[in-house]
């Protein structure tokens, strides 16, 4: 029953050295795949509006692809929004870190730079909440998609004379260069783009800064986590394999001895009966 006991908590803390492993690997890689990705907007994301912006602003990492496409639905899931366009780039209040491959090593960047991309509001037909929606796609071939929403509380107002919702979908060049990408693995810096151009640059000189080196800060811990895992599971099957001590008889001087029985006038009664 013990070794039962000790295989059964053996594997589970196995078990959790393994998550563990899992999740030191994968948490900081989740970002490698992520270039071009929406920093802050106006509104924020989950905030509550309580007058009735022109236009909402969205602040990539990078400035938008030409093709990239937007959309801002009322409460209904009706579209409100006008064409986009792009606006002054601004600093960041809080730096972005992405992970860039670099001579085969992924390398973490803090970009401090947010680049718009501005989303006219036709109207505010009713409170509620209003999602600003994305797709577009990075200068590494990366799709960029997400959606903002915020909680609209101020006045309402009439969609103007003679507007009409828009129908729009995304480009098809848009699409052929997300298919695209999804077929290319990231390249170097300066390697060709989905579209065959050569890669952009940086979005903007100072705009990224290095943060540290490749795979370094997953690799050493993951390497523990595994080592201490192979070490706990060896010690639990040596426990379950050494066979228990066997029982040694008591010493003749140690076995209790049998107490005699006694006659009602308190003699022994162990004497040999009298032979005939």
């Amino acid at each position: 029953m013990r070794i039962r006991v000790r295989l059964r908590r053996a594997a589970t803390l196995l078990a959790a050295l393994v998550v563990a492993f899992s999740v030191t690997v994968v948490l900081p890689a989740a970002p490698a795949a992520a270039h071009g990705t929406l920093a802050t907007s106006v509104p924020l994301a989950d905030s509550v509006v309580t007058r009735p912006p022109e236009r909402l602003a969205l602040y990539f990492t990078e400035q938008p692809h030409a093709q990239a496409h937007f959309t801002v639905t009322d409460p209904t899931g009706a579209r409100v929004e006008g064409p986009w366009s792009t606006g002054e780039p601004k600093r960041l209040d809080k730096p972005v870190q992405e992970y860039n491959l670099v001579d085969g090593k992924l390398e973490p960047m803090l970009y401090h730079t947010g680049f718009p991309a501005m989303l006219p509001v036709t109207h505010w037909p009713a409170k509620g909440r209003y999602t600003a929606s994305y797709l577009s796609v990075a200068s590494d071939g990366d799709q960029v998609r997400g959606s903002v929403v915020f909680d609209y509380q101020g006045p309402t107002s009439a969609p103007p004379p003679g507007w009409s919702a828009p129908t729009s979908e995304p480009a098809p060049a848009l699409l052929a260069l997300l298919e695209q990408g999804r077929h290319d693995a990231p390249g170097n810096a300066g390697s060709p783009r989905p579209d065959g151009s050569p890669a952009a640059p940086p979005p903007a000189a100072g705009a990224a800064e290095q943060a540290g080196g490749g795979l370094g800060p997953w690799l050493v811990p993951g390497i523990v986590v595994v080592v201490v895992a192979v070490i706990v599971l060896v010690a639990a099957r040596r426990r379950g394999a050494a066979p228990a001590p066997a029982a040694r008889p008591a010493p003749a001087r140690d076995r209790p001895r049998p107490t005699p029985k006694r006659t009602t006038t308190g003699q022994p009664t162990n004497r040999q009966p009298p032979r005939h």
